[in-house]
């Protein structure tokens, strides 16, 4: 007979190390010679990234030992941050990365004996110079990628460019000898792609208050022997049309995803062409995403004129497309979620995928046999997999009677029941963003929660990216509202149809959900408790007033509203102004180096929520930004918000540290 035990005390082998040590994924993929380079997670190496080579015999190396951290800090949120290639010869590879401590780019002969050399100088004014998206430029002489420059002290003193970088280390204590190949006439811009013939560069430009998935434009120019790009001109994209990636096909045409249908579609422009075609025109499904860091790519074309790209609703999967027939084939495995990172080579193409049964790994799909394999980052199951949750795709009725998608994760333990008649604990997990989406995928965070008796559910609200631009549009000046709306609406429901205790009900969230799970507290009284990390709490010093990064700094504008227009609207919203509502116990957790969700949201909420009897923990972690990284502060993390559950729901969990509410 199997043992029984109350919902949350079950046992588990999935502790908060372990949770820990498989946080993050591979991410920017990169073919130099035959081999696929990628950047690796490394929370035990306080949490920087890697970049790992898979060699000709299958094995993994680091291409560079610790402390080295390749990583971009432009935008914030970085973006593509290494490019390498194959050279004749018995020379080796090559390849040009971003130093996460210094922002510099080196260049590095993984094969040769000298350490990574500096391509680029250090600034002293404010956040200095930083760069983004490389591209080995095919004479072998320069690189050029974005450069982020800083002009002063205040996060929006920052001008951006796509910049030529001399590979011979002159321009290492010498700003002037790189080069500009555009203006600053855009706020943002993304990298360079060349043309096959090297005569024609096209890159992604927009401005404030505009984000790259409200609208983009997609520009191209003439390359210019030892000057900036000429004739520059917009090719697609409006005010209202997003344009996410750019890039060209071996015959010469320009392809590009644009939302100007109400989905990311994949459009081609012909040489000499004045307008462009949709490739998959009428399929309800989305070929692109959020543009959050420089260099993202959802399709790359292939030698061949196929084109890889990723593709879905909901959930993707990597396909191969025709774009003369419109054929779409796709890869067959257990992947429900490929990352918008591609790289072909000759009929190879690598991506980054993960399923509800696996973590993320890189796999390779030839497109002549079909097949497709894993071929780096493998993963190992570290625990027995009957432990991993079993999650279940559910459509739920919203006010008005509109959809809300999500993954619902109920409780799952192969040897351990709950007594008759108990309802389970459940989470509502608010995603971060809040223009973006929860993906279909193991993720042992939520294992740990479930593989102990309690629920997760994954709401994939109104403005989450996947379901095309309508419904990503619902939060339009709206956030505050729909997603705490919407993730009311999953809980309740749950509660009603008697999946989960209507009396044992949480929210939890980062950044974008950190402020849904404390609007949540402000708005209704649905849920019992909050786990609530590096949020925004105060819309009105956050923004334009200076309290986040330039990248955000408008984006309240179209989430909320302009602040000239609708100033009420900011204290209406914000938690910081409604802390009389909250009566709900909550734990906060914050990075002290944050720059994007600064400390100061959380110590001004903190100063109003005391003496108010409400109990309440703080963590604050030194060295840590916008989300956490390290391996310490992911356990402290993860054990803390079981211990919230714990108090809050009268669960004994003896193996956690109890946290000290205060009130």
């Amino acid at each position: 007979m199997m043992p029984t035990g109350p919902y949350g005390t079950w046992p588990s082998p999935i502790d908060a190390r372990l949770a820990a040590a498989h946080d993050g994924l591979p991410e920017y993929l990169g073919m130099v010679g035959d081999e696929v380079w990628w950047t690796a997670p490394r929370p035990a190496e306080g949490g920087r990234r890697a970049l790992v080579r898979r060699t000709a015999d299958g094995a993994e190396v680091s291409v560079l030992p610790a402390p080295w951290n390749v990583r971009s800090r432009v935008v914030e949120y970085g973006g593509q941050p290494w490019a390498g290639t194959a050279r004749d010869g018995d020379a080796g590879p090559l390849v040009v990365f971003c130093h996460f401590p210094d922002q510099r780019l080196y260049a590095y002969e993984p094969d040769g004996g000298a350490p990574p050399r500096p391509l680029t100088p250090v600034s002293g004014t404010g956040g200095g110079l930083r760069w983004a998206d490389p591209v080995l430029h095919p004479d072998g002489t320069e690189v050029w990628c974005v450069l982020e420059e800083y002009t002063g002290e205040g996060p929006g003193d920052v001008r951006r460019v796509i910049a030529a970088v001399p590979l011979d280390g002159s321009a290492a204590d010498d700003r002037t000898a790189i080069r500009e190949l555009t203006d600053d006439r855009h706020r943002f811009v993304t990298g360079p792609r060349l043309s096959p013939d090297g005569r024609t560069a096209a890159w992604i430009a927009w401005d404030h208050p505009l984000m790259p998935w409200d609208g983009t434009l997609a520009m191209t120019g003439e390359v210019v022997d030892g000057g900036p790009f000429a004739s520059v001109t917009p090719v697609a994209g409006a005010v209202d049309e997003s344009v996410c990636q750019v890039d060209w096909a071996p015959d010469g045409s320009l392809l590009y995803v644009s939302d100007r249908g109400g989905w990311w579609e994949l459009y081609r422009r012909s040489p000499g062409a004045t307008t462009a075609t949709a490739l998959c025109a009428g399929r309800e499904e989305e070929f692109g995403g959020p543009l959050w860091k420089v260099g993202l790519r959802w399709f790359r074309p292939l030698d061949s004129g196929l084109v890889a790209v990723v593709h879905g609703r909901g959930t993707t999967a990597l396909g191969i497309l025709d774009p003369e027939t419109g054929e779409l084939v796709d890869a067959v495995g257990p992947w429900t979620e490929w990352a918008p990172t591609l790289a072909v080579h000759g009929s190879r193409v690598l991506g980054v995928a993960a399923g509800p049964r696996s973590g993320y790994e890189v796999v390779e799909l030839d497109t002549g046999t079909g097949r497709a394999r894993v071929v780096g980052a493998a993963h190992a199951d570290p625990v027995d997999p009957a432990y991993y949750p079993e999650p279940r795709q559910r459509t739920f009725t919203g006010p008005g009677g509109r959809e809300i998608h999500a993954h619902v994760h109920p409780p799952h333990h192969p040897d351990t029941t709950a007594p008759d008649g108990e309802l389970p604990p459940y989470v509502v997990w608010a995603h971060g963003g809040p223009t973006g989406r929860a993906p279909l995928v193991l993720d042992l965070e939520i294992a740990y929660f479930t593989s102990r008796g309690i629920g997760v559910a994954e709401v994939n609200y109104g403005g989450s990216t996947g379901y095309g631009r309508a419904y990503r549009e619902r939060l339009r000046e709206q956030w505050g509202v729909v997603d705490v709306e919407d993730c009311a609406a999953v809980a309740e429901a749950l509660a009603a149809e008697g999946t989960a205790d209507p009396a044992r009900l949480a929210i939890r969230g980062g950044s974008a959900g950190g402020w849904t799970a404390a609007a949540s507290l402000a708005r209704t009284d649905v849920y019992a408790c909050a786990a609530i990390s590096y949020p925004v709490l105060d819309l009105v010093r956050w923004g334009t007033a200076g309290e986040t990064h330039d990248f955000e700094s408008h984006y309240l504008e179209s989430l909320v509203g302009p602040l000239a227009e609708v100033p009420g609207r900011y204290e209406e919203r914000s938690p910081l102004h409604h802390v009389d509502r909250i009566d709900a116990p909550f734990l906060l957790l914050q990075g002290l180096d944050d720059l994007i969700c600064p400390p100061a949201q959380s110590e001004r909420f903190l100063a109003r929520m005391a003496g108010r009897g409400v109990p309440h923990a703080y963590i604050a972690f030194e060295g840590e930004e916008h989300g956490f990284r390290r391996a310490e502060t992911l356990v402290r993390a993860l054990e803390a918000e079981l211990a919230l559950y714990a108090w809050t729901f009268g669960i004994a969990r003896p193996d956690v540290p109890p946290l000290e509410m205060g009130k």
